[in-house]
């Protein structure tokens, strides 16, 4: 018997309606998705580059090119946008690695040892990741005032203070890492035991290693959330010296609706870059596997 690959008959090609009712939907559905989500994104280049900046005259396409948003803001004549960006930049860092640590202990902790009260603290930590931060507003700010009062650097209107008020969550990874915990064989474990391996050399040097893509992802979430951060933010820094990016282009944003739209998107794309390269250099230790690295060696 002859192949049709071979002899030159044409391959069966699947009917249009077949192929659209189980593959074709899916491209219509992800070019609508693109789209949804692109949208935005020109809008907020088009009016970075857009020298009226107004939203009348913003479109997707710009009219007109001009960097004049971007040089305002760098000259600091609209803002201190420069300490803004050291500020975020400082609290991001601080703020991210700091709870990405403590909840990678956390984790550790809860996936591994078997204690009275594990489950009764996990089911904690969910129930607190439940409320929004915005019902501690009032609470937070007392304790800030009176905390400034006996220690100033960590009171109101302070970077520190701000930072202490951020790391409140820094357990907020708790269940994301704990989940990715599990994923690891206990082999491992019983295995680096055997060799006399200790808790941390365990932890550091064999666990660690399988966990590089959760903890390359919780780093993200982290420095997402902390950079957008507002209300805390509004509630704590004043003064301009101390604002954060947020805090700083909301207010200056406000402070004149009608003629700051190019230089807020001017703004907003400057924290974009950032963030977007950060996730490209992340993308290869995300993509990776858990576990096959440590099962290999």
């Amino acid at each position: 018997m002859s192949n049709p690959q071979t002899s030159g008959a044409p391959a069966h090609r699947m009917p249009f309606g077949r192929w659209f009712a189980e593959i074709g939907w899916r491209h219509v559905v992800g070019i609508i998705a693109f789209l949804f989500a692109i949208f935005p994104v020109l809008f907020v280049i088009s009016a970075s580059f857009n020298p009226l900046g107004t939203v009348a005259s913003t479109g997707l396409i710009p009219t007109s090119f001009s960097l004049e948003h971007y040089t305002t803001l760098l000259s600091g004549a609209k803002g201190n946008f420069p300490r803004w960006y050291l500020n975020t930049v400082i609290v991001c860092v601080t703020v991210s690695l700091t709870q990405v640590f403590l909840s990678t202990l956390a984790s550790y902790t809860f996936s591994r040892f078997r204690f009275k009260g594990r489950r009764a603290g996990m089911l904690s930590l969910l129930l607190i990741m439940m409320f929004p931060s915005v019902l501690s507003m009032i609470a937070i700010y007392t304790m800030l005032a009176g905390l400034g009062e006996v220690v100033p650097i960590l009171g109101l209107d302070s970077l520190p203070g701000y930072i202490l008020v951020m790391l409140g969550g820094s357990l907020g990874q708790v269940w994301l890492i704990k989940g990715f915990f599990d994923t690891v064989p206990k082999s491992l474990d019983e295995a680096a035991t055997l060799d006399g391996a200790t808790h941390w050399q365990l932890f550091t040097r064999i666990l660690l290693p399988s966990l590089v893509p959760i903890l390359a992802t919780t780093v993200l979430i982290s420095l997402v959330g902390v950079m957008s951060d507002f209300l805390l933010g509004s509630l704590i820094l004043t003064s301009d010296d101390n604002k954060t990016l947020a805090v700083g282009l909301y207010g200056m944003l406000y402070g004149d609706k009608s003629n700051n739209l190019g230089i807020f998107a001017a703004g907003s794309i400057m924290i974009m870059v950032p963030v977007i390269l950060l996730y490209m250099f992340l993308q290869r230790y995300i993509v990776g596997g858990s576990t096959a690295g440590a099962v290999k060696g």
